[in-house]
């Protein structure tokens, strides 16, 4: 097949298993997987239970002794049954073409069938190279779609400082960060140390109304008491030794913009109710002083602790953990969202290829290597990840020749990554294997090999070691999308 023709998912709609046969034969030549049905009953079964790229479909299939009374009722007497099937493809997958294939006489019917959603139509006899352009044609136009909704996707998460998300909790994160954004509601991240929430943090600030405004970041932890007030609050002249002026403390730099209150779960338990006062009152005291200063700030914190669980036990104010908790944004771990992993790792390798060395060619990685990251638990998240993936591009490229297509393989992934046990790479709670039968474990198999390449088919069939064709069938079979 022609490098810049996609390959197709086909399905065919026709009653004279001959002639489907021959269109079948044309489109599987250069690569196109078909699939074959008879009826209208069973082309809307495949349709329901399929993802079909083109739909080609006679535009009138007689009823025969053959056809279930299904079929005879959903297509009447079989006049412009093909229309029925481009309703029910209209529906189910909309983001299909479909061709209608029709004799001299149905020509008008077919045309009229563009006003219904057709591609196109071809009549009998079929020109079997015009056929199989034909659907070729039909094949790109569903590329180009397919890349265009990347595109927007990919510019839609464009203000979120580049935050990768392919999972569908992730998804969600993001969407939830668009909901909170644009109001004024504190909003408290939570995740494990490594899963990006100062990265969630920024993008409610770029996406909000104070974009415009400062965005300053505080470390809760590691501090004391007195630093800690100091910093928060301000001081004015003499309110301690070396209080030589006055001097503005976060909560008023910050005005007009975000504050991001980092590792709350550690703030001190005494200056916790100072912090509940600012939130309820929007104004601070500096040391030293009875006046009080009028700020405007939204408030984002993030912590990797239970702050429910500390406020029962008294390591964490109530009031002030209902008063941040405006809006609650949960970070999964990356072993919860394995999707994300191939594509992290190809921006990163991309990033600091580019930063070691623009002039050579960018690394490719192994479909092994690939396998075992993805697999591999990351207990440092995805600061962990990237810091490997870092180290395993400087490591390839660093004595590679200019011009060297450089290939990370297992070689270069860090040790604890190369020699995990396989069983760290499987999904928690798998269970015991016994008593599964093979058709079980077979579609165990896809299924998770499917996620842990991101629902690449190609990938996955190379590491099942399975054809594609294969692979797509085995969908078909078991009921996987």
């Amino acid at each position: 097949m022609p490098r810049d023709v996609p390959r197709a998912q086909v399905l065919i709609v026709e009653d004279e298993a001959d002639h489907a046969d021959v269109m079948a034969d044309a489109l599987r030549k250069p690569g196109h997987v078909c699939t074959i049905v008879t009826g209208v009953t069973q082309a809307i079964e495949e349709l329901r239970g399929g993802v079909f790229d083109v739909i080609v479909t006679d535009l009138r299939m007689p009823t025969s002794a053959g056809e279930s009374f299904e079929d005879r009722a959903v297509a009447g007497d079989g006049a412009d049954a093909g229309l029925v099937v481009l309703a029910a493809a209209a529906s189910l997958q909309p983001s299909a073409e479909t061709i209608m294939v029709t004799a001299h006489g149905d020509v008008p019917t077919a045309r009229s069938a563009f006003k219904e959603g057709a591609y196109d139509f071809i009549e009998k006899p079929l020109d079997l190279e015009v056929f199989r352009n034909l659907v070729n044609r039909a094949a790109e136009t569903v590329l180009l779609r397919h890349q265009n909704e990347e595109l927007k996707d990919e510019l839609d998460l464009a203000g979120f400082e580049g935050l990768i998300a392919v999972s569908e909790p992730m998804r969600r994160v993001l969407n939830t960060v668009k909901t909170v954004a644009a109001s004024n509601i504190p909003v408290l991240i939570t995740g494990e140390s490594g899963t990006g929430k100062e990265l969630i943090a920024r993008a409610v600030h770029r996406n909000s109304k104070r974009s415009a405004g400062r965005y300053v970041t505080f470390n809760c932890a590691g501090q004391s008491e007195s630093l800690i007030e100091d910093q928060l609050f301000g001081h004015v002249r003499g309110a301690y030794t070396g209080a030589e002026k006055d001097r503005e403390g976060v909560f008023e730099y910050a005005s007009g913009g975000t504050l991001f209150l980092d590792e709350i779960g550690d703030m001190p338990l005494s200056m916790q109710p100072k912090l509940l006062r600012v939130l309820e009152q929007a104004e601070v005291v500096r040391l030293g002083s009875n006046d009080p200063r009028p700020i405007d700030v939204r408030f984002v914190s993030a912590t990797n602790k239970d702050l429910r669980e500390a406020s029962k036990e008294g390591g964490f104010r109530e009031d002030l953990f209902f008063r941040i908790n405006g809006s609650h944004i949960h970070l999964p771990p990356l072993r919860e969202r394995r999707e994300d992993i191939p594509p992290l790792v190809m921006h990163g390798i991309a990033t600091f290829a580019e930063q070691l060395a623009a002039d050579k060619p960018q690394p490719t990685i192994s479909d092994q290597a690939m396998l075992r990251l993805t697999g591999y638990d990351w207990p440092g998240n995805v600061r962990q990840l990237l810091n490997s993936v870092q180290n395993m591009v400087v490591t390839a490229l660093g004595p590679a020749d200019p011009d060297e297509q450089v290939e990370l393989g297992i070689e270069h992934l860090p040790p604890e990554v190369r020699e995990a046990e396989i069983s760290e790479a499987e999904p928690s709670g798998s269970g015991s294997l016994a008593g599964t039968s093979l058709d079980q474990l077979e579609k165990r198999a896809i299924r998770e090999t499917l996620r842990l390449t991101g629902g690449n088919r190609e990938q996955a069939a190379a590491l099942l070691g399975i054809g594609e064709r294969t692979l797509y069938r085995k969908l078909k079979e078991y009921g996987l999308r």
